[in-house]
C-alpha cells in the first residue's frame, strides 16, 4: 500500500506519520511506500518502509500531478493555511486552501483509467457560523463567517461532488480545535486554547487573549490521528453522499480549561496565565461554534481518546512531557 500525506511536517501530519510507521499497516493492508510532502521537507522516519520526502508548494501548477503520478492508494490532505493567517492574508489563504485543494482533486481526477484512491480531507468546524443553537446537530447549515471557514466549506463541496462522480473515494473530517498542540505556537487564531495549558506546564508564562466565558470544541492530537485512520479505512458505503462529518470532541469554557489545569498540575502552574485581551482574536472567536452533537460520526465509528478535559491535559503530559511538568 502506498500512502501520500500532504502537510506531513505539521503537528497532526507528524503524529499521523509516526503512527503509520509504528503500525506498519493501514487497515488490512501493509504499508510498502510513503510519500510525505510539505512546504518544508518533512522529517524522514526511521523505518524499513520506502519513504520519499518532498518539499514544495502543492498549489503551484503541475506540482500536485507529480505527487499523485505514482497512484497512491490513500491520500491524506492535511495541508492548509490556518485560520488567523488565512484571515490576515486573503490571497494566500485562497491560493492554498482553495486553489491548491482543487488542483489536488483535479490531479487525481485526470489520471483516470479506473484510479480511485481513498482521499481524506481535513476540514474544520470553522465551516459553521453564528448564530448557533445550544448544541449544533448534523443538519445545521454551513454558513462560515471567516475566509478560512469559507475555503474549507468549498473544499467540502468539491470533495462530495468529486466523490459522487467517482473520481476518488473521499471522506472529509471537520476537526475540533486540537488541544493541547505540542511545539511552538502557530498562527491559528485558536492557538491560545493550547498555549494557556502547554506553556504553564513547561514553566513559562502564557497570554489569554479572551474571556474565560469563551466556550469551544476540543479533541487531543491522539484523537485527531484516530479520526484520520478511521476515515481512511471505514466502509464509505455507509456514509452516503454527505461525505463530510463533524468529529466528536469535548466542549469546555476557557474557565473550565483553567480549572482542569489547576486540578491536574496545581495553582502555581495555572498562575502563569496572564490576561491580556486581544480585540482581533476576540472578534474571530465570537463567530465560532461551541458544542456539537456529532451523532453521524459517532454512529460511523469515530471515537475520542479523552472523556474529560482533565484527560486532555494528562494525555499531553504523558505524550509530550514524559509524564512530568514544571510545577
Amino acid at each position: 500500500m502506498h500512502i501520500l500525506v500532504l502537510g506531513a511536517a505539521g503537528m497532526v501530519g507528524r503524529k499521523l506519520v509516526e503512527r503509520l510507521v509504528r503500525d506498519g499497516r493501514l487497515g488490512d493492508g501493509a504499508i510498502t511506500r510513503m510519500t510525505l510532502q510539505d512546504i518544508v521537507a518533512p522529517a524522514k522516519p526511521d523505518t524499513s518502509i520506502a519513504v520519499e520526502t518532498i518539499a514544495g508548494d502543492f498549489a503551484v501548477p503541475g506540482f500536485a500531478e507529480k505527487l499523485v503520478a505514482a497512484r497512491p492508494d490513500v491520500i491524506f490532505h492535511l495541508a492548509a493555511i490556518v485560520s488567523g493567517e488565512a484571515e490576515l492574508d486573503f490571497d494566500k489563504g485562497y491560493r492554498i486552501n482553495l486553489d491548491g485543494t482543487r488542483m489536488l482533486f483535479d490531479a487525481v481526477r485526470l489520471i483516470g483509467d479506473g484510479y480511485k484512491p481513498r482521499l481524506v480531507f481535513t476540514s474544520s468546524i470553522a465551516v459553521f457560523g453564528a448564530p448557533f443553537p445550544d448544541t449544533i446537530g448534523d443538519e445545521f447549515v454551513n454558513a462560515p463567517l471567516l475566509s478560512y471557514g469559507t475555503q474549507k466549506a468549498i473544499g467540502e463541496l468539491l470533495l462530495a461532488d468529486y466523490s459522487r462522480r467517482g473520481f476518488f473515494d473521499g471522506v472529509g473530517i471537520r476537526l475540533p480545535t486540537i488541544c493541547i498542540r505540542p511545539g511552538a505556537p502557530n498562527k491559528a487564531a485558536s492557538g491560545f486554547f493550547s498555549n494557556i495549558l502547554r506553556e504553564p506546564l513547561a514553566g513559562k508564562e502564557a497570554v489569554l487573549p479572551v474571556s474565560e466565558d469563551v466556550q469551544h470544541w476540543h479533541a487531543t492530537p491522539r484523537s485527531a490521528v484516530g479520526f484520520l485512520l478511521h476515515a481512511a479505512t471505514m466502509d464509505t458505503a455507509k456514509i452516503g453522499p454527505r461525505r463530510n462529518l463533524t468529529m466528536p470532541g469535548l466542549t469546555a469554557t476557557v474557565g473550565e480549561q483553567i480549572a482542569a489545569l489547576k486540578r491536574v498540575a496545581g495553582e502555581a502552574v495555572a498562575a502563569r496565565i496572564k490576561r491580556v485581551p486581544d480585540p482581533f482574536i476576540i472578534g474571530i472567536v465570537a463567530g465560532w461554534p461551541r458544542t456539537f452533537e456529532a451523532k453521524r460520526a459517532r454512529e460511523l465509528g469515530f471515537t475520542t481518546e479523552e472523556k474529560t478535559f482533565d484527560d486532555i491535559i494528562r494525555i499531553h503530559i504523558e505524550d509530550e512531557l514524559g509524564g512530568k511538568f514544571v510545577a
